[in-house]
């Protein structure tokens, strides 16, 4: 089980960036929300789901990351240079905390959930789920509870009770977290 950091702090792809974290309460989300702003970069990264290839990290570009207290999952709603979105990440993960320096964290549980703006949803990783448990990096409860967090996401996708899209539109659209963001020395 890899933990994963919400500033990205060692992605060596990105030369120049800006992150941002602030803990919400609200209706809607009770959570950790950080913005990661993408200034400069080695090279652009791709990624292909189902035939269609996009660009999902170049400059420019905004990730809005959301860490719902409680919950076994991270939502990371990614902009590009144009405001667009080019798609939702889902990460299922066992647990999340904070660091001392208030840079949100999880344990990533593999499985993962891609949904694109046009709709189309991908489950990833599956295989990879499988092989962790066959190596014994996590428990058979560690499986089950990233199967069933797995189902749990993809059913309130399908039935359009997952608040997180609209939510992180919004968010994007009225500058949340973005008013104080600066690019380095501008």
């Amino acid at each position: 089980m890899k933990r994963k950091f919400g500033d990205r702090a060692n992605w060596r792809r990105i030369t120049q960036r800006h992150f941002k974290s602030k803990y919400v309460e609200s209706d809607i989300f009770t959570g950790y929300v950080t913005l990661y702003s993408i200034f400069a970069l080695r090279d652009p990264l791709w990624k292909t789901y189902g035939g269609h290839t996009f660009r999902i990290a170049d400059k420019g570009y905004t990730w809005l990351q959301y860490y719902p207290k409680g919950a076994h999952f991270v939502v990371t709603a990614m902009f590009d240079d144009q405001g667009s979105i080019v798609e939702w990440y889902i990460d299922v993960c066992k647990t999340q905390g904070v660091t001392d320096q208030g840079v949100p964290w999880f344990d990533d549980l593999y499985l993962d959930i891609v949904v694109l703006k046009n709709g189309e949803i991908f489950l990833l990783d599956e295989d990879e789920l499988d092989e962790a448990l066959h190596k014994g990096l996590i428990t058979v409860k560690d499986y089950d509870m990233a199967t069933e967090t797995a189902q749990h996401l993809l059913h309130a996708i399908n039935q359009h009770h997952f608040p997180y899209f609209q939510l992180s539109l919004e968010h994007y659209r009225n500058g949340f977290m973005t008013s104080e963001t600066k690019h380095p020395g501008g």
